[in-house]
Parts: C-alpha cells; structure tokens; sequence
C-alpha cells in the first residue's frame, strides 16, 4: 500500500480539490481503473434504464449465468460529485462474478448540478422500482440487496434505512468504506487527513459541493444520525485502517449491532480508503472482493 500511495505521489496527480467537478470527473475516470483488475467477461452485462424522479436513470446490469438470480443494487463511490457507472465497472463485475448474484449498477445524479437529496431520491427511486418490476429483466427480486463503497456506502445505508420504513425487505445491506457521520470530526479524519489517498481537503470539496453545512445532520446525508436503527437488513461492513472514514464506519457497526441488527465488519490492516479497486496492486482487494461476496451469497440464497 505504501509502494501504491509512493507512485501515486509520484505521478503529481492533482487533487481533487483543485480541480472543478467536471475535470474531477474526467480525472477520476481516466484513473479509475489503473490499479483494478481486468474488467472480467460475463454472460450478461447491459445497459439498461431505470425509471427516476427526474427521468430515466442510466443504470448496468452484471450477471455470470441466464439463470434467475437475486439482485444486489450497487450505488458507486465518488463523494456525491464524481464517479460512475464505468469508474466501478471492474468491481461491479467481480461482485456479480464471485457472488453469483446479478449486479445493477445505478448512474444516480451527482453534485453540484443535483445537490442533495438528488443522489438519494435516485437510490430510493431505483431500489423500489427493482423490487417491483426487476422481474422483467429476468432476476428474482424478491431477494434484493443494497451496496456501495464510499458516498455509494452512505448511500446504501441510508436506502436501507427507507426500506424499513416503507417496509420494503431487504437481505442484506454492503457498505464498503461509507461515510456515516455528519461533519468529518472523528480522530482517522484528524490522523489520516493527508497522504493516505483520501484527503481531508477533498472531502470538504466534495461535502461542499453536494450540501449546506447546516443540513448535514440529516440522516439521508449522515445515516448515523438517524432517530432509530433498529429493524434494519443485516450489514456486511468492509473498512480500511487507514482511512479517515473507518471511525464512522466502526460506530455505525456498534449502532446498528447495539440495535438488535445482525452486522458482520471486516477490518482490513494497512489499506486506504478505495483500496478494494486496486487487486492488481493491493492482494488485499482480492480477499475483500471474497469476502463481500461471501456475504452476498449467504444473504441471497434460496
């Protein structure tokens, strides 16, 4: 990992902080992949469109076999402004790979042209429409699970949140590295505040971009300020050590165990945030892709 971060300083990339959102976008996608695994050949893999509440959302749909599978609705990293359906198409294809379980992935609008809640309605608007109607495209959406990684992993938590409340079940919620809290305070943002990937000065970048201060104690931002977590689908947590989100990640875990909830969290040592997108580099990544898909399959089998 510190032979990875050496490079990546090396190669003078800008932070995202310095850039506007629309480079950002461009930057994040032309690295996106570098230290990825080789984007990895499936039976299915189609574009698709899911009806959103500002029109259709573009969205891919991952699976190994023709057969009937369960649905894992992925909902990608990026800080609310960056990222996309092709900066996490590697990953979403060794979930659906490892996992057996279709994988659609969600291109939700993103910030600052669709601040907050955009990405959130977005995530909302999907995960009902796949339950009610992913049967058309051949899967079996009675069993259904939500994930993502980063701001995709706030996102997930908090759709899972709605489901509850709607009464929606689901099997499993797959929150890899997510943001949890509201205002970025906890000691790993402090300790891992530069040089370990994710920036203290680019989360703020992208916080700022995506919603007002003053709102950031809402639970669809911030999950763990939610008024009660109890009744929620079994978490499968993946956090990095030296990531400034893994505090968050930790107390979520503690909240929602705390609340009766069935949670299981894997700790991986000496890996920064965004580490499982580096199997060519990282070996970790490959045990956390198992892992994740470990979970997805014992929460989605028949």
């Amino acid at each position: 990992m510190a032979g990875v971060l050496e490079r990546i300083q090396r190669a003078h990339r800008r932070p995202f902080h310095s850039l506007s959102p629309s480079e950002a976008r461009i930057a994040y996608l032309m690295g996106a992949e570098i230290l990825d695994l080789p984007r990895a050949p499936l039976a299915r893999v189609e574009d698709v469109q899911i009806p959103g509440p500002a029109g259709p959302l573009p969205a891919r749909l991952y699976a190994s076999s023709a057969e009937r599978l369960p649905v894992l609705l992925y909902l990608h990293g990026g800080g609310f402004t960056i990222g996309s359906i092709e900066t996490h198409d590697s990953l979403c294809r060794q979930l659906a790979l490892r996992s057996g379980v279709a994988v659609v992935s969600l291109d939700y609008r993103l910030a600052p042209e669709h601040p907050f809640p955009a990405a959130v309605d977005d995530s909302w608007a999907a995960m009902r429409w796949l339950a009610e109607q992913g049967g058309q495209w051949g899967l079996d959406a009675s069993r259904l699970a939500v994930g993502g990684d980063s701001a995709g992993g706030t996102l997930a938590a908090v759709a899972a949140l709605h489901a509850r409340d709607i009464q929606l079940p689901l099997a499993l919620q797959l929150l890899i590295t997510p943001g949890t809290g509201a205002h970025a305070d906890t000691p790993s943002h402090k300790l891992f505040a530069n040089g370990f990937l994710l920036e203290a000065a680019s989360i703020a970048w992208f916080f700022n971009h995506y919603i007002p201060r003053n709102h950031r104690r809402d639970w669809r931002f911030a999950p763990q300020e939610a008024a009660e977590h109890s009744d929620l689908a079994p978490a499968f947590l993946l956090l990095a050590e030296c990531d400034p989100l893994v505090d968050e990640g930790i107390v979520y875990a503690d909240t929602l165990r705390a609340s009766g909830n069935t949670v299981s969290l894997e700790l991986v040592r000496g890996v920064t945030h965004d580490f499982i997108k580096m199997g060519r580099a990282i070996p970790e990544a490959l045990t956390a892709l198992d892992d994740c898909a470990k979970a997805l399959k014992e929460a989605l089998k028949p």
